[in-house]
């Protein structure tokens, strides 16, 4: 299997390949003979090789299908947020160098921020066959053609990561690193065409994306896909489907949880559940296992390495609570600040070698040259490795804020902040919370009178609603260290405090 062009070869062409709850189940046949009459309508349209589409659909067998279509095409797929206001909208899309921006209807933003950079639109609809219909121009499309397949070397995915630059920077994946990384997390969890995988994370994320949906493809299996997470509805889900596993952030690790017993969840329900994207409590990771009677896996992953770099193991192997695990099929290191590897037992920046991390950021040759070093990707995670390779992190180098798995620049938000015509500075930061890990707070001096409910609301114009700060403090000077530096971690102590 060398691209997403090939990810459901093999399979069996009546077995389920997608569930829609309350909706249809389509085969592996006819889901693949879907994504080649789709990607032929695209390519028939003028869709080019080699460039991007914004996608901005909600969870659905739409998403899969024009997901797959697209980089079947030997496009490139560039999902997107549907929260996004329409500033951010328009700075992912031409940052993307999109060609066209394909939408379900009512995504006004992404129509707005297209037509301002006059980026061409296509609705995309399911009707009630169950097939998926692509309107352009207010016409649908109808004339296919037989497309060439895509290289492993061709970029299959574009999404951007938040650094610590004030911008999200732009990262090109190709299908030999989502091929490499989709089969690191099959043979990690075992998968097989008997498992059935849940989908709770959003599709626009590598976590739901490679993490969930493409890897259960990968191995001939079903994924089932609600809407969007409702825990009214998850175990009524994982009943009908017979759900075998589901992979979340803690935060809904932790919902899941509170209302078990209200929800008249199983005592034994899942072959496993999975864990990433954010830090996982020793203590929740605990009540998972006792309350659900399956076995926690913590993983650690992140957009640069198609998602997966490390996981805890399936009984027999090792799993600990507090620890992301060994290596999956991923060279794991830990180095010094002046580039030298260290022991294991020492403290210091998580580095990962592998088929499956980005040949390097787009359009920014700074940001490569701080991201490798002798062939080794920096993750900007502070960590170290046990005599057993395990890995355990203890702390970001990087100073983004990770809200539920959602990773947030704080410059983004400084220059949010910064633009109100009564802020004089700013500083946002991140302050620990039981729900999401933790949240974005921010503390600014004023020039002219003003309110925390209106900075938020005028924040809440410029940035999705997950960016904007719970808590504004207003100060009369914001501390600073003795040459005058304004760090955020000893802002958010004395916030803390």
């Amino acid at each position: 299997m060398v691209t997403l062009a090939n990810l459901l070869d093999g399979h069996q062409p009546d077995k389920a390949s997608i569930t829609i709850p309350n909706g249809p189940t389509v085969s592996y046949g006819e889901f693949e003979s879907e994504i080649e009459r789709v990607a032929g309508l695209l390519a028939a349209s003028g869709l080019k090789r080699g460039r991007a589409v914004s996608i901005v659909l909600g969870n659905g067998l739409d998403f899969m299908v024009i997901f797959l279509a697209v980089t079947r095409s030997g496009a490139i797929a560039a999902p997107l947020n549907a929260a996004y206001t329409v500033e951010e909208f328009k700075f992912y899309m031409e940052d993307a160098d999109a060609q066209l921006v394909i939408v379900s209807k009512g995504a006004d933003a992404a129509l707005t921020a297209a037509a301002d950079l006059s980026v061409p639109c296509a609705v995309a609809e399911l009707d009630e066959k169950g097939h998926v219909t692509i309107a352009k121009n207010g016409s649908e499309l109808t004339k296919g053609v037989d497309v060439t397949p895509p290289s492993p070397n061709d970029i299959a995915l574009f999404l951007h990561t938040s650094g610590t630059t004030s911008r999200p920077k732009g990262v090109p994946l190709t299908h030999a690193n989502l091929m490499a990384s989709l089969g690191n997390i099959v043979s990690t969890y075992e998968l097989s065409e008997e498992d059935t995988a849940l989908v709770v994370m959003p599709l626009f994320h590598v976590h739901g994306l490679i993490g969930v949906s493409l890897s259960s493809l990968r191995s001939g299996g079903t994924i089932v896909i609600p809407p969007r997470f409702s825990a009214s509805t998850f175990w009524q889900d994982q009943s009908d489907t017979d759900a075998t596993w589901y992979s979340a952030v803690p935060t809904i690790h932790q919902i899941l949880l509170m209302r078990a017993d209200d929800d008249g969840a199983p005592k034994k329900s899942f072959r496993f559940i999975r864990s990433c994207s954010a830090a996982l409590a020793p203590s929740v990771f605990s009540d998972l296992e006792n309350r659900f009677n399956s076995p926690v896996l913590e993983a650690y992953g992140m957009t640069e390495a198609s998602h997966q770099m490390s996981s805890n193991l399936l009984p027999p192997g090792s799993r600990t609570p507090g620890t992301v695990g060994v290596g999956t099929g991923v060279e794991i290191g830990i180095m010094s600040e002046t580039g030298s590897l260290l022991d294991t037992g020492k403290k210091g920046e998580v580095v990962i070698k592998g088929a499956n991390v980005t040949p390097g950021y787009h359009n920014n040759p700074e940001a490569n040259s701080e991201a490798f070093t002798n062939g080794w990707f920096r993750t900007g995670d502070q960590g170290e490795l046990s005599d057993s390779m395990v890995l355990t992190l203890t702390g970001r180098l990087k100073e983004l804020i990770n809200r539920g798995g959602e990773k947030i620049s704080p410059l983004e938000v400084d220059a949010a902040l910064i633009k109100h015509p009564s802020i004089a500075e700013a500083v946002c930061f991140g302050v620990s919370d039981e729900k999401y890990g933790e949240i974005v707070q921010a503390a600014v001096v004023l020039s002219a009178n003003s309110s925390e409910t209106e900075i938020q609301a005028f924040c809440g114009k410029q940035l999705a609603g997950f960016k904007v700060p719970e808590r504004v403090y207003i100060v009369d000077e914001l501390p600073r260290t003795a040459t005058g530096k304004i760090q955020r971690r000893h802002i958010a102590a004395k916030f803390a405090e």
